[in-house]
C-alpha cells in the first residue's frame, strides 16, 4: 500500500509540475452588441448564452491556505471594451472597503491582472463585492502607477452585493460582480483581428475568517504574491 500511495504522490507531483509549466488559455468572444445592452441582467444573459466560462480553482498555497470558495468568470469582449462576469459561493462575505484604492484584497475580492504587450506593463483591476476599485499598471510590483479618480469612474461595474460596505458576514452567500474595463484604458486598439494578451484571474479575501487566494492559472511562489507576470495565462480577443 505505501508503494502504491508513493507511485500516487508522484504522479500528483509530475502533473501539478506540467500544469504549472503550460500556461493556460481563455479566447474572449467578439460580442460587439454588448455595447448596445444597458442592462446588468441582459448583458449577464448574453454572456451566459455566449461567452467563454471558466474556473478560478488553483489553489497555489494549499497548506497555510486550503479554503476555496467556488469562483467563475464568464468573458467577452465588444471590440471597445472587456466585459467579464464573476460569480462566486462562500461562507463568509466581506466588503470594508469603498473608496477608490483602498486595499480591496482583505475583502472578498475578484482581480483580473493583464498584460496588453507582452513584457511590457501589466494592469492590476481588483474589486472588492461592492465594487470598490484598485487598480494600477506597471512592470514590476515595486513601482505601481495609480489609476486617477476619472480612469476609475470608466470602469463600469454591476453588483449583486450592492454599493454600500459592510462588516464580514457569517453563512453561505452567493454573489457576482460584472465589470467592464475600456480596452483604450489599457492602450489597447482592436482592429477586428484575433489580438493576443497575457493575463491571469484571482479571487482572494486576505483579511476574512477563512483567508484565500486562488488563481485561474497556477502560481509557483512560496507565499501567495498575484503580481508574478511570468505565470500569466493566453488572452486571445477573437
Amino acid at each position: 500500500m505505501l508503494y502504491i500511495t508513493n507511485i500516487e504522490s508522484n504522479i500528483a507531483s509530475i502533473l501539478n509540475i506540467l500544469a504549472m509549466n503550460t500556461p493556460k488559455k481563455i479566447e474572449f468572444s467578439y460580442l460587439p452588441q454588448l455595447d448596445s445592452l444597458s442592462s446588468f441582467d441582459a448583458i449577464v444573459n448574453l454572456l451566459d448564452e455566449k461567452a467563454t466560462r471558466r474556473t478560478i480553482e488553483a489553489v497555489n498555497w494549499r497548506e497555510q491556505f486550503p479554503y476555496q470558495p467556488l469562483t467563475t468568470f464568464t468573458a467577452a469582449h465588444s471590440g471597445k471594451n472587456i466585459y467579464i462576469d464573476f460569480f462566486v459561493r462562500c461562507n463568509f462575505l466581506r466588503a470594508e472597503n469603498f473608496t477608490n484604492q483602498s486595499k480591496v484584497s482583505e475583502d472578498s475580492c475578484v482581480e483580473f491582472f493583464v498584460e496588453p504587450v507582452p513584457g511590457g506593463e501589466y494592469w492590476n483591476f481588483e474589486f472588492n463585492c461592492i465594487g470598490t476599485v484598485n487598480a494600477s499598471h506597471r512592470m514590476e510590483r515595486p513601482a505601481p502607477t495609480r489609476l486617477t479618480d476619472n480612469e476609475i469612474a470608466r470602469i463600469r461595474r454591476y453588483g449583486s452585493c450592492g454599493s454600500r460596505p459592510f462588516r464580514e458576514l457569517e453563512g453561505i452567500f452567493t454573489w457576482n460582480l460584472l465589470v467592464v474595463i475600456p480596452l483604450d484604458l489599457i492602450g489597447v486598439e482592436y482592429k477586428g483581428e484575433a489580438l493576443k494578451m497575457r493575463g491571469n484571474f484571482y479571487k482572494c479575501a486576505s483579511a476574512a475568517s477563512q483567508p484565500h487566494y486562488l488563481s485561474w492559472n497556477p502560481i509557483d511562489t512560496p507565499a501567495p504574491d498575484f503580481h508574478r507576470p511570468e505565470f500569466f495565462g493566453d488572452i486571445i480577443l477573437l
